[in-house]
């Protein structure tokens, strides 16, 4: 919950230059609040950048206030959603079983869904990050089919360092990423497994990135409060590019 329209557009239009210039094959989403989606794609229209949106509900239409469906995230031009965010899950109160909803409606439409994951701090002291993740990652992808999963990547988050600009150390954030993609084969097979994008947020920033990129099973980064500065942003990705 960031930006104004004017600041939105600006920094969209930063971005855009940025990656049309000097990283044209980076893939990179970029995802404004939803009052502003249609300022921000249009500036991202003709460029490499992709327009998501922050959250869907699954339903297709009807008498459900202040929620939006997958059609008009679509009719906007977005192509990439997120769902199960942390705030939306700890400080919305979304369950699992609801992640799962919106994650099958938004492949039924045809977007690409970006699956966030994470333990609390009070679960990761207790040694609950391992058994957390995977349950949040089954519950998930329940009924996901393998074809799907092409159109899926994973967003481990941990809450605990999540706008508190503590970060899990990259040995730390690679053993998580380890046990989901882990997951993944168990769950599907194990072309599944090496192929999923599983991306790291919590706090990354342009200092930070190339070590958590670095890591064997790191495929890049959800980016939170690092991302309303162009040049951090874009520092990220040139971070993420060298990180293969």
């Amino acid at each position: 919950m960031n930006t104004r329209r004017a600041s939105a557009a600006e920094l969209a239009h930063e971005v855009r230059t940025g990656i049309m210039h000097e990283l044209p094959s980076s893939e990179v989403v970029l995802f404004p609040p939803f009052p502003y989606l249609e300022a921000v794609g249009s500036i991202l229209a003709d460029s490499p950048v992709h327009l998501g949106a922050q959250d869907v509900y699954f339903e297709p239409d009807g008498a459900f206030t202040g929620e939006v469906s997958c059609a008009m995230i679509v009719d906007l031009g977005a192509t990439h959603v997120l769902v199960g965010h942390s705030e939306r899950r700890h400080v919305i109160g979304e369950s699992n079983e609801l992640v799962n909803r919106k994650v099958r409606a938004a492949l039924q439409a045809g977007l690409h869904v970006v699956l966030c994951l994470g333990e609390t701090h009070e679960e990761r002291e207790a040694e609950r990050t391992g058994t957390v993740t995977r349950e949040q990652l089954r519950q998930g992808l329940d009924g996901v089919s393998r074809a799907d999963l092409s159109r899926m990547v994973l967003a481990y988050e941990p809450v605990w360092a999540i706008g508190t600009g503590r970060t899990a150390t990259p040995e730390d954030a690679q053993a998580v990423h380890e046990i989901l993609r882990a997951e993944i084969g168990s769950c599907y097979d194990a072309g599944s497994a090496e192929s999923i994008r599983i991306q790291y947020g919590g706090s990354v920033n342009a200092k930070n990135a190339e070590a958590l990129f670095a890591q064997p099973d790191i495929d890049g980064g959800l980016i939170g409060g690092a991302s309303l500065k162009s040049s951090d942003f874009l520092a990220i990705v040139r971070a993420a590019g060298r990180g293969g």
